[in-house]
């Protein structure tokens, strides 16, 4: 899995920075991607990545300020006209689906696919046999939520050179082991799915914020994460602005990781202010907080990792 950012600015795009839209590409087996909020110009910012729009499986709305959701419109009718014919869910908090209707109605705008709109509250707003995603709202000037994925753990990898030893034909057999059965051979011999399948492996959690204030939600939101997104749209020496406007600085964004507990912090949601010059800086405030802080960059892949090692592949 890897998170690429497709915007990192606030409020409104600079030279070099799109506004807020990021991109969740899922395990290689599913063969999909996830999207949390669209800001304008984000399908542009797909051009420049590697993902096919035919392929967005879920699309994650954080709130309904205009930089994180008015390239939604555009990016549903690409995907239609690029060949999407698969249904797409859609996330976000109540006044989504008026936006989405009125402005497909407006602009006559059809789609080739199922569009399933979500107005969400508190509390689970997915789950599959893989992942559960859960929402919480957060502290901003309107509704605004945060996201938190839970990879569910994964089957131990099957000790096929054990097997081998044991006499165990490959094929139905080994299916029965890798899903927990115990399996009994022509002999009368039993072979213990416990003992020839590894540990389970850890899923991952990844905790998306929307615009927030320092706020408790946050915090048990990201509880233990391996990976927490958190805006930093401030430096520290403007933290009476970022209150007024319901934002957060760089040191609040660190020390919100540092309560939860988490593994990697990676900012962003920069003010337009702050040039691609100044992350740097951005990023070292941070870290004197919370060292495992990364500022954003725009169209570079960020793997996350399955261990505690960040490091790890």
């Amino acid at each position: 899995m890897e998170l690429w950012f497709l915007g990192t600015s606030a409020g409104m795009p600079i030279a070099n920075r799109n506004v807020t839209a990021i991109a969740l590409q899922m395990p290689q087996n599913r063969g999909t991607f996830w999207m949390f909020d669209c800001g304008e110009g984000t399908q542009h910012q797909l051009l420049r990545s590697p993902f096919r729009l035919s392929r967005l499986e879920k699309l994650f709305i954080t709130h309904l300020h205009g930089d994180h959701l008015f390239g939604l419109p555009g990016l549903l009718s690409s995907r239609s006209s690029l060949g999407g014919t698969e249904p797409l869910d859609l996330y976000g908090p109540p006044g989504l689906r008026e936006f989405i209707e009125a402005t497909l109605r407006i602009s006559e705008t059809h789609l080739g696919y199922p569009l399933r709109i979500h107005e969400i509250e508190e509390g689970t707003v997915c789950e599959d046999d893989f992942f559960t995603v859960e929402a919480a709202k957060l502290d901003h000037r309107i509704d605004s939520f945060g996201y938190r994925i839970t990879e569910l753990p994964r089957t131990g990898v099957l000790n096929t050179e054990l097997l081998a030893k044991l006499g165990v034909p490959s094929g139905p057999l080994y299916g029965s082991l890798k899903s927990g059965r115990d399996i009994t051979l022509e002999d009368g011999r039993i072979i213990r799915s416990a003992e020839v399948v590894g540990n389970p492996l850890p899923g991952r959690i990844i905790v998306v914020l929307g615009d927030t204030k320092p706020c408790d939600s946050a915090i048990e939101l990201a509880r233990g994460a391996d990976l927490l997104v958190h805006e930093a749209t401030f430096a520290n020496d403007l933290v009476d602005k970022a209150g007024e406007y319901g934002h957060s600085t760089t040191l609040q964004a660190a020390e919100t990781a540092q309560a939860a507990g988490v593994k990697w912090l990676l900012i962003t949601h920069f003010s337009s202010r702050y040039s691609s010059e100044d992350l740097a800086s951005l990023e070292a405030e941070s870290r004197i907080v919370f060292s495992h802080t990364d500022a954003a960059v725009e169209l570079k892949p960020y793997a996350i990792p399955r261990t505690t090692a960040r490091n790890s592949d």
